[in-house]
Parts: structure tokens; C-alpha cells; sequence
């Protein structure tokens, strides 16, 4: 089990209630794959510096988990596929 800093951004524009669950989705996501979630922080609204799909802010959400590679590929693809996430980026700690 490898630890990993999993940062994605969510729809600004989302209520707050497809925002929970979205986070929610996620860290039941990691505990489906075997993995743990050891500490997550919700920044919140932010601004980008530069446009995304047209939308100049998003919610910021920070996870590091404790996970197998093959349960952080597959939290890749579900971020990947999920409309709601605008970015995401998983690094190896």
C-alpha cells in the first residue's frame, strides 16, 4: 500500500448538496478499493488563474489516502468520469 495526495476540483457553479456528495462519493470510493482515507481538507471556493471550461472558480478538495496502485487507478478514472470534477491530480507521496 503506497500513500497518495489526491487534489480535484469541483463545479463552482454545483450546489452545495452535489458538492457533499461528491466528496462523500470519493471517500467511499478509496474505502471500496481497500484503501483508507487519512486526512481530508475541504479548501472551498477558490479563483483560477485562467479559465477551465469557462469557469473562472471551483471547490478545492484535498485527500491523502493510504491505497493500492491499482485502487488509485481506478479513483483516476471515476474522477475522470465524473462531470462534476473539472481537474484532478494524484501524486505518490
Amino acid at each position: 500500500m503506497d500513500k497518495y495526495e489526491i487534489l480535484y476540483i469541483i463545479r463552482g457553479a454545483v450546489e452545495d448538496e452535489v458538492k457533499e456528495k461528491t466528496v462523500q462519493k470519493f471517500e467511499a470510493l478509496v474505502s471500496a478499493q481497500g484503501g483508507t482515507v487519512d486526512e481530508l481538507d475541504k479548501w472551498g471556493m477558490r479563483k483560477f488563474a485562467y479559465e477551465i471550461d469557462h469557469q473562472t472558480e471551483g471547490y478545492y478538495v484535498l485527500m491523502n489516502v493510504t491505497c493500492s496502485k491499482e485502487a488509485q487507478i481506478e479513483i483516476d478514472r471515476q474522477m475522470r468520469n465524473d462531470e462534476n470534477i473539472i481537474r484532478q491530480m494524484i501524486l505518490k507521496k
